[in-house]
C-alpha cells in the first residue's frame, strides 16, 4: 500500500552511503599500503583506522611480494619509487573486481576520525575521490634517504577512494598498471574529465609539515606523515608525534609478546638514538647492508 511504500522511501532517504557500503556482512574494504621495513608503521595505521570506525572496515594490506607471487604484480624496481607500495596502489579496482567503492591508503597514517564520516562522503557521480593538495615539496630527500620526486597532482594518491565499478575505472587493468609510467598513474591520467575526481578536504589527508596544525583542541581526521614519520628516529619530534607514539604504545600492549624495532626504526642520518628497551635497540640498519 501507498503507506508501505513512502515509509520504505523514507528509510532509503535517511539512509547514508555508510549504512550501504560499510555493513557486518560486507564490511567497507580499505587497501593500506604495506612496506616491510616499517611493519609498525602498517600496525599503527591500521589500530587507529579500527579504533576510531564506528562502521565495519576490512583493512587489507597490499604487499608487492605476494601480488609477484600471485602474478598480479609484474613491473620491475623503480629507482624513482620510495616504498615497496608505490604501484600496488593502482591495482585496488581489479582487486575489488571493478565492484563498489573501496579505498587505498598509504601506511604512514595515523587516523583519529571515523571512517564513517569519510564513507558519507562518497558520491557515486564520481570515479575517484581523493584530497588535492597543491603540494611541492622543498625537502629533497625523504624516507630512509630516497630521493623526493615532484610532479603535478603530488600526494594526490596517497588516499583514494575508488569507485572500482565507474566506466572510467574499467580501463585500469593488469597490463596497463603494469607497464605505464608513474608519472601516469599517479596523476590518474586514465581519466579524463577532470570533473569526474570528487574532492575531499584536507583534514582527511594531512600533511605533516606542510599544512599548518591546526589551533586549539581540534585535530586533522587522518594524519600523513608524508616527510618521515616519528618511527624515524630523525623525526621523533615531528608535527603529531605524540598522538602517534600513544597509539603505538596502545597497539604494543595488544601484542603477546614484546615486538622487535623495524628497519626504519633503526635508521639515522643524523646520529639519533633509537627507541630503547627493544631486544634490536643497537642494531642500527642502513640501505647499503640490504641493497
Amino acid at each position: 500500500d501507498k503507506k508501505t511504500r513512502a515509509t520504505q522511501q523514507k528509510k532509503i532517504i535517511l539512509m547514508s552511503k555508510s549504512d550501504a557500503l560499510a555493513t557486518k556482512e560486507m564490511p567497507f574494504r580499505v587497501y593500506m599500503g604495506y612496506d616491510s621495513h616499517e611493519d609498525i608503521t602498517f600496525e599503527v595505521a591500521k589500530y587507529s583506522m579500527e579504533k576510531h570506525s564506528s562502521v565495519p572496515i576490512q583493512v587489507i594490506p597490499l604487499k608487492r611480494e605476494e601480488m609477484r607471487k600471485q602474478g598480479v604484480y609484474t613491473r620491475t624496481q623503480d629507482p624513482k619509487q620510495s616504498t615497496e607500495f608505490t604501484y600496488c596502489r593502482f591495482f585496488v579496482p581489479y582487486l575489488n573486481n571493478y565492484k563498489g567503492w573501496a579505498m587505498f591508503v598509504d601506511d604512514d597514517f595515523l587516523w583519529l576520525g571515523d571512517m564513517k564520516e569519510l564513507i558519507d562522503q562518497i558520491d557515486d557521480k564520481y570515479a575517484i575521490m581523493c584530497v588535492q593538495h597543491d603540494y611541492k615539496p622543498t625537502v629533497e630527500v625523504k624516507l630512509a634517504g630516497k630521493a623526493q620526486e615532484p610532479y603535478p597532482r603530488k600526494n594526490w594518491s596517497s588516499m583514494v577512494l575508488y569507485n572500482c565499478g565507474h566506466p572510467a575505472n574499467q580501463g585500469v587493468n593488469l597490463s596497463m598498471i603494469n607497464s605505464q609510467p608513474g608519472s601516469y598513474l599517479h596523476r590518474f591520467s586514465w581519466i579524463t574529465d577532470d570533473s569526474l575526481i570528487g574532492a575531499i578536504d584536507y583534514e582527511w589527508n594531512f600533511l605533516v609539515e606542510w599544512y599548518k596544525p591546526y589551533e586549539g583542541e581540534r585535530k586533522p581526521k587522518a594524519i600523513h606523515y608524508t616527510e618521515g614519520g616519528p618511527w624515524f628516529p630523525d623525526y621523533r619530534e615531528t608535527d603529531y608525534s605524540k598522538e602517534w607514539f600513544d597509539h603505538m604504545k596502545e597497539y604494543e600492549a595488544t601484542l603477546p609478546k614484546p615486538r622487535l624495532l623495524c628497519p626504519f626504526e633503526r635508521f639515522t642520518r643524523k646520529g639519533t638514538k633509537f627507541l630503547e628497551g627493544y631486544a634490536n635497540s643497537d642494531e642500527p640498519w642502513t640501505w647499503v647492508d640490504h641493497e
